[in-house]
């Protein structure tokens, strides 16, 4: 981008310098995407949008649209660390944002609650197939993605910066699954309906499933990065 052709605009250098790389990074993530990822250009640039500006992201689509598989791909072009949690009938609240034990000291006897943390605390969270669980375990991310923080025993924990949460799920006229209540919806920036490929797109899909290489992704942005991308939008 360049401040001279937009005479309204009143950037410094710093500025024009930061959203060039802002720009120069999206194509590069794009590009590792690219690799493992077939077609789903609108996809991809909205779930990028939403990760700069902070947001959460739900991915709608029938199973086998490599859902999962895209989310973990840009989870490896990001240096962050990345946690898949399936989403199940049997799954509990405990099991996503952790639980309290008790420790017992060795030396004076003494015993404490200690917390463990769940999977929730990674930056990137895949919350797979999430309408796959009642209502009651869904609810316990409410906290996590409004506040970025989670409360046990009266005590906050904060979860580490940045954090997303990118879920998927399936249509909810396939069977065994459950509607998202509207608050957990309102915790998302976008609702990505994830489409099938083109014919062309399914052909090249088939080549590179079938092949026996498998792409080499490099990491794109550190968390340091990204924070900073972040402030600059």
């Amino acid at each position: 981008m360049n401040a001279d052709k937009n005479p309204s605009a009143s950037l410094s250098n710093e500025d024009v310098q930061a959203m060039e790389r802002l720009s120069s990074a999206y194509d590069k993530i794009r590009q590792e995407l690219g690799k493992v990822i077939i077609g789903q250009r609108e996809v991809v640039e909205q779930l990028m949008i939403a990760i700069f500006a902070q947001g959460h992201c739900l991915l709608e689509g029938v199973p086998g649209l490599a859902k999962t598989l895209m989310v973990s791909t840009l989870a490896r072009t990001l240096k962050l660390s990345f946690n898949r949690i399936q989403f199940t009938p049997d799954l509990m609240p405990s099991d996503i944002v952790g639980t309290e034990v008790i420790q017992e000291d060795k030396v004076s006897g003494n015993r404490e609650f200690k917390f463990l943390k769940g999977p929730i605390f990674s930056n990137i969270i895949l919350a797979d197939e999430i309408n796959r669980t009642p209502p009651k375990t869904q609810a316990a991310l409410l906290e996590a993605m409004q506040e970025k923080q989670v409360t046990i025993g009266g005590v906050r924990n904060p979860l580490p910066a940045p954090f997303f949460v990118l879920a998927t799920q399936n249509p909810i006229e396939q069977e065994g699954t459950y509607t998202l209540p509207e608050a957990q919806q309102d915790r998302f920036m976008f609702k990505i309906f994830v489409k099938y490929p083109s014919y062309d797109e399914e052909f090249q899909i088939a080549d590179t499933t079938t092949s026996m290489n498998s792409a080499d992704i490099t990491s794109v942005l550190s968390s340091e990065e990204i924070l900073q991308l972040q402030q600059l939008v």
